[in-house]
């Protein structure tokens, strides 16, 4: 991750922050979110030989994310809370395939970029996370617990 950091500040991007050793990164820049995760993926190629995929979050979209959680309520447990960060809005047609399918006791909302889903045992073994982690609901997908989410907008706040 500090190399991560070092190549991130040696690009340009300001108050360059990781988080433990999750992948998650925390930068300032004037940059869109699509142009940042594509320009991340690309120096992380080009310096580590490593193809990944990057999805990025505004300061605000966060907020939303953690102020918006729709099953916020029933969701007891913030690590088996999850939200699935989505490159693009899934479509209503995906949407509707999964919505047909019964995946007790786990449940999932989506809105906009993100899907939010409520596992409370775990997701190990959870049918639904193996859905959402897929490429039926977008070309690139990253799924975090709620716990680090509310620490990464902690983080940018």
């Amino acid at each position: 991750m500090g190399e991560l950091r070092d190549m991130l500040e040696e690009a340009g991007y300001e108050d360059v922050r990781t988080l433990l050793q999750s992948g998650n990164v925390v930068v300032e820049t004037t940059k869109g979110t699509d142009a940042v995760a594509r320009d991340v993926e690309q120096r992380i190629a080009q310096r580590f030989g490593m193809d990944v995929d990057v999805v990025a979050r505004t300061p605000s979209e966060l907020e939303d994310v953690v102020g918006g959680a729709p099953l916020a309520g029933r969701a007891t447990d913030p690590k088996r809370h999850f939200v699935v960060f989505l490159s693009k809005t899934p479509s209503a047609a995906a949407l509707e395939t999964l919505e047909r399918e019964d995946f007790s006791p786990d449940e999932f909302a989506a809105r906009g970029r993100e899907v939010f889903a409520w596992c409370p045992e775990g997701m190990r073994n959870s049918r639904l996370m193996r859905e959402l982690g897929g490429s039926k609901l977008a070309p690139v997908t990253t799924t975090r617990n709620f716990a680090t989410v509310t620490k990464l907008l902690e983080m940018v706040r």
